[in-house]
């Protein structure tokens, strides 16, 4: 079903871009940018945060971290992660396939400006073997997302994999 969401919003919203399902699971950042051959810094990934009464999409580069301070400075709390049950049932996608496209209910998006290191992005696309080639650009628009500046730049702490 989620996948299926996510094929019938590009049909509806931008049938130029192809859904890619691959043999192999695309769950992790790891396995994301080996499944599409890309470096995992252009991986999209999108994760599901509660903050005070406010759930949200936040959108950033595969090897960014939510960085607490400049979260809460835009939104005044501290962010908590939701759990695996919670984010499905309000996105309508598997944890791992979970994207800012097709959502089974309306969810405020939030891009990071980390994405914009690269001219291309791939974002999950409701399931765990499957993305979308898309510009970040094109990405925050077609799914009404607002650019913040979350994120902490991996090379600042030294660690790559963050």
């Amino acid at each position: 079903m989620s996948l299926e969401s996510v094929r019938a919003f590009f049909a509806a919203h931008a049938s130029d871009i192809d859904v890619i399902v691959t043999e192999d699971s695309s769950a992790t950042v790891a396995l994301a940018a080996a499944a599409h051959d890309v470096a995992p810094d252009q991986i999209a990934k999108t994760i599901c945060v509660r903050a005070g009464e406010m759930t949200a999409l936040v959108v950033m580069s595969g090897t960014s971290r939510l960085d607490n301070r400049k979260f809460r400075d835009r939104f005044g709390t501290k962010p908590r992660m939701l759990g695996a049950e919670e984010v499905t049932a309000l996105t309508g996608h598997p944890v791992g396939g979970v994207c800012p496209f097709g959502l089974a209910s309306p969810i405020p998006v939030y891009c990071d400006l980390s994405l914009r290191r690269h001219a291309e992005v791939l974002p999950a696309a409701g399931a765990i073997n499957a993305a979308v080639r898309i510009s970040p650009e094109h990405m925050a628009e077609l799914a009404g997302g607002t650019w913040v500046d979350i994120s902490q730049d991996p090379s600042a702490d030294g660690d790559p994999a963050a």
